[in-house]
């Protein structure tokens, strides 16, 4: 699925995404709003891991999920 599907259906997809990252909060999922960028910085910040682990974890959840 491609990122403009994802963001457009943020609502829908707010729920596989706390699955998946569990220490983001609901107000970050809110404040996120499906921006991938602002995705990727926030599971940098929660799990102290770099972007671009960051970025392939985002990648793979988002081909599991279409």
């Amino acid at each position: 699925m491609n990122w403009d599907q994802i963001k457009g259906k943020w609502t829908q997809f707010k729920g596989k995404a706390k699955e998946q990252w569990g220490d983001l909060t609901d107000d970050d999922l809110d404040r996120i709003e499906g921006n991938r960028d602002q995705l990727v910085g926030r599971i940098q910040e929660r799990y102290g891991i770099a972007k671009e682990e960051a970025e392939r974890q985002i990648d793979d959840w988002s081909t599991r999920i279409s």
